[in-house]
């Protein structure tokens, strides 16, 4: 069913916002997008996995994915002395989060993408939405889609007691140029997707595309991710607070990262982890910090709103369903209101299709990640004897194969 003259408004304008307004401008809806950071947005330190559900939705869209990202079809597990414990084949495609971003940005039409709009907040009736905004306008529209994240200012309208769980743990994060890389560690990382497990931690590593999305040899990046257990009420505000004293809420920005905090996490580096992974870390210039939180949401529609992606589940990242995970919702979306014009009746059978999966995908993610935990219950002990044993590792980070088994 054609959506011509109905207008939908998208809060946040990363992935999950410009799948959906994509994905509903093919059937005829006028979507304008709204992102609340002035400058063109970033991914900084992210790698991700382009899962096979997250290329189908892009081919839908008519976009390129051919030399989406890097492929690499091993896995291998060295020990803390640079032996290979371990190898499975895993085919997979590596990229940056710049080059899948890139890919939507550029597809969708820039006169309707708005830098620098921030919502307020919205009100509804049963004929339509309005939005309000930072600088004072206000647009009105069919349908509201949140997709502006974890920090989402529609599902805090919502839902305003939901918050995001620390998980009791963080990942320290790099993207480094491959050229930099020397060449007897470039010959050992770079085919495969790499994991070392000091105790209670995992590093990993895999290439991805280079600055620009290139994917030439020589002009790729190696993307670093560590692991690491972080007690709450002291570890973690410990690294969340910079030189000045200033303790950060949820994240700290890396240029803030407190010298002492970046030396620990470089001297554990010289103890813990393979050498060829060592040799990683030292090239960092500047490390991004990520504590690990996750988020369910009860509810994905309210009226003629929806939520999606990470504004309704974050999932820890050993899953690497997040993008493709925002794929599938804006996918199912899209598909609910092409089947009637009753938005709000449209939005309840999205919520039914789409809100099992994200807590199925968020009860996985938790069980991969328990042996991590600063903290555990007799429950997360059981699930770490489970899931984090080197050969549970190799075989369950990151593939999502989990979801096509019956409950």
């Amino acid at each position: 069913m054609r959506q011509a003259g109905r207008r939908a408004l998208v809060i946040g304008g990363s992935m999950s916002g410009l799948l959906a307004a994509l994905l509903l401008r093919r059937q005829g809806w006028k979507v304008d997008v709204f992102e609340r950071v002035e400058k063109e947005l970033s991914g900084r330190g992210a790698g991700i996995v382009a899962q096979p559900e997250l290329r189908e939705t892009l081919r839908a869209l008519g976009l390129e994915v051919r030399d989406l990202g890097v492929e690499v079809t091993t896995r291998q597990l060295l020990d803390a002395s640079g032996r290979r414990q371990g190898l499975l084949t895993c085919p997979q495609i590596l990229t940056a989060w710049e080059r899948v971003y890139r890919i939507l940005r550029d597809a969708f039409p820039p006169a309707h993408y708005h830098r620098g709009k921030g919502l307020q907040g919205f009100s509804q009736t049963s004929d339509g939405v309005a939005a309000q905004f930072s600088d004072g306008t206000t647009e009105e529209a069919d349908l509201l889609v949140g997709a502006d994240g974890l920090r989402s200012t529609v599902r805090q309208q919502c839902l305003p007691d939901l918050l995001p769980l620390y998980a009791g743990y963080v990942a320290w994060r790099a993207l480094i140029a491959e050229q930099d890389i020397p060449h007897a560690t470039h010959k050992q990382l770079f085919s495969f997707m790499t994991f070392c497990l000091p105790p209670g931690e995992q590093c990993l590593g895999y290439p991805v595309a280079g600055p620009d999305n290139d994917l030439r040899s020589e002009h790729r990046r190696y993307n670093l991710v560590w692991y690491r257990p972080a007690e709450e009420t002291t570890e973690l505000q410990d690294l969340l607070t910079d030189e000045n004293g200033v303790t950060h809420t949820i994240s700290i920005p890396p240029p803030l990262i407190s010298r002492a905090a970046i030396a620990a996490m470089r001297d554990a580096a010289e103890r813990l982890i393979a050498p060829q992974l060592r040799n990683i870390v030292r090239l960092i210039a500047e490390p991004i910090l990520q504590p690990i939180y996750d988020l369910a949401t009860p509810s994905m529609a309210f009226g003629r709103v929806a939520i999606l992606g990470d504004a309704a589940f974050v999932a820890r990242p050993h899953v690497a369903a997040g993008v493709s995970k925002a794929a599938d919702d804006a996918v199912a979306l899209a598909d609910a209101l092409a089947r009637t014009e009753d938005v709000a009746a449209a939005l309840k059978d999205f919520e039914t299709a789409r809100l099992p999966i994200g807590h199925r995908i968020i009860e996985r993610a938790r069980h991969l990640g328990a042996y991590l935990q600063a903290e555990q219950t007799e429950e997360e002990r059981a699930r770490s004897e489970r899931h984090g044993i080197p050969d549970a590792v190799l075989a369950e980070t990151a593939v999502l194969d989990f979801l096509l088994q019956p409950q």
